[in-house]
């Protein structure tokens, strides 16, 4: 049995600093939350292939702590970020990594998919690391909502695991009417639809 001691370090934060794709960012998380010790593999190649202008409005789709909306906030310093998980920690530590970065540009709320965000706001860009486990009937919602909300030229960056890619590509294909995979990894591929 743990003692008390070792019991309340585990409540403790996790404090981390990483570069992604060249920006620094400092990052707070815990335990429960995705990849909680490190940026992992899907989010460090994402970003790697996203082109983000400075006055773009980005969203962050199951932003976890917020390694992918932070990174775009950073990009986009004359633009907004908003940040979406059902998670409500991820909500709490995607908000406060937001702070300790100085990011005023960069917000999170709590909603499933597009479902609590301001059906006013339009995007730029949108990123998700889509998990394997999200269903194809949220997946289907996700790309639908997604199109909807891109501004013309908008563009729907994903990364999925391997076994996902020709899913990706059909889905993508008949949403937006294109698809581009950007970057294949030994365990990840980098995907883009454009909207027309």
């Amino acid at each position: 049995m743990l003692s008390k001691e070792k019991l309340n370090r585990l409540r403790e934060d996790i404090i981390f600093t990483d570069e992604l794709a060249g920006e620094r960012l400092q990052f707070h998380t815990t335990w429960g939350i995705f990849s909680p010790r490190e940026i992992d593999e899907g989010t460090r190649l994402l970003v790697e292939y996203m082109q983000i202008a400075p006055t773009d409005d980005c969203l962050d789709l199951g932003c976890g702590y917020g390694p992918i909306g932070l990174y775009m906030a950073r990009k986009a310093p004359k633009g907004e970020t908003l940040m979406v998980d059902k998670d409500f920690m991820a909500i709490k530590y995607s908000n406060a990594n937001a702070e300790h970065n100085q990011l005023t540009n960069a917000k999170a709320i709590l909603s499933n998919g597009f479902e609590h965000i301001d059906p006013a706001l339009q995007f730029n860009i949108v990123a998700s690391n889509i998990p394997a486990k999200v269903g194809k009937e949220m997946l289907c919602l996700i790309l639908h909502d997604a199109m909807h909300r891109l501004k013309a030229g908008g563009k729907l960056y994903v990364v999925t695991i391997n076994g996902l890619r020709q899913y990706m590509k059909r889905n993508l294909n008949e949403v937006f009417g294109n698809y581009k995979k950007l970057k294949q990894g030994k365990t990840y591929t980098v995907a883009l639809a454009i909207k027309q």
